[in-house]
């Protein structure tokens, strides 16, 4: 995980990249937009040779994701953008105009091969909270890497890398998924659909990292029966 020293702004949420490594292989995932581009590129090449990044990954077009795109892609000039089929309409807007660095991915998901054999898994999160978004899966690790899903956004002055205490975890993230993810239902569906893999660590783009097998299962758990979005549309409204 990069981006635990980024400083703690106001104006700035706070956000976590990550790289995937298959032999020389490397993919990127949701390296973060302009604004923390200079420390994330710093912190990559600390551990990879920037030639050798063929993938970059996003979740989904959130600008806090995404909107570094043009800056990576003249870095990692061998590399090609993963991102789902809704948004690639909208990347012009980013600068991007090369459609042959852009696969897109489609709504059902998918694999993303690696050199010596290796996949990843690219599973449809749509809905959580962009209409077109995924996690992605790492067999071999055991990493679900999750984008907002399972965000925890921390008080000044009190942030931590790996979840210890979910109890004491739960309120940091709780306002944030009541907020920002559609629906149970979109909730109970990715649930289903991730719960038949064998998970080690969920990975999301804020907050921390939620370590070991019983605290996944109970933020599967909590996040399977969460009411949010439309289900508390006249809350959100005032009503």
């Amino acid at each position: 995980m990069l981006g635990w020293e980024e400083k703690e702004e106001g104006m700035a949420v706070q956000t976590n990249q990550y790289v995937v490594s298959s032999g020389r292989e490397i993919v990127l995932l949701d390296p973060g937009g302009a604004h923390v581009f200079p420390r994330v590129l710093a912190n990559v090449a600390e551990l990879v040779d920037l030639k050798d990044i063929r993938h970059i990954f996003y979740s989904h077009q959130d600008p806090d994701v995404s909107s570094g795109i043009t800056l990576w892609l003249s870095m990692a000039e061998k590399a090609v953008v993963h991102i789902s089929e809704l948004w690639v309409r909208f990347l012009p807007h980013f600068g991007v105009y090369d459609e042959r660095r852009i696969v897109p991915i489609a709504d059902a998901g998918g694999r993303l091969s690696l050199e010596g054999g290796n996949e990843l898994l690219m599973i449809p999160s749509h809905f959580l909270h962009s209409t077109g978004c995924f996690s992605l899966y790492d067999p071999l690790s055991k990493i679900l890497f999750t984008g907002d899903i399972g965000a925890a956004l921390f008080p000044k002055g009190k942030r931590y890398p790996v979840v210890e205490n979910f109890d004491s975890h739960l309120p940091y993230m709780e306002a944030f998924h009541r907020r920002y993810m559609a629906s149970n239902a979109a909730c109970r569906s990715w649930v289903r659909r991730v719960s038949s893999l064998d998970i080690e660590m969920i990975a999301p783009q804020h907050g921390a990292v939620i370590q070991g097998r019983e605290n996944v299962k109970r933020f599967l758990d909590w996040f399977g029966g969460l009411r949010c979005g439309s289900d508390i549309v006249d809350q959100i409204y005032g009503h």
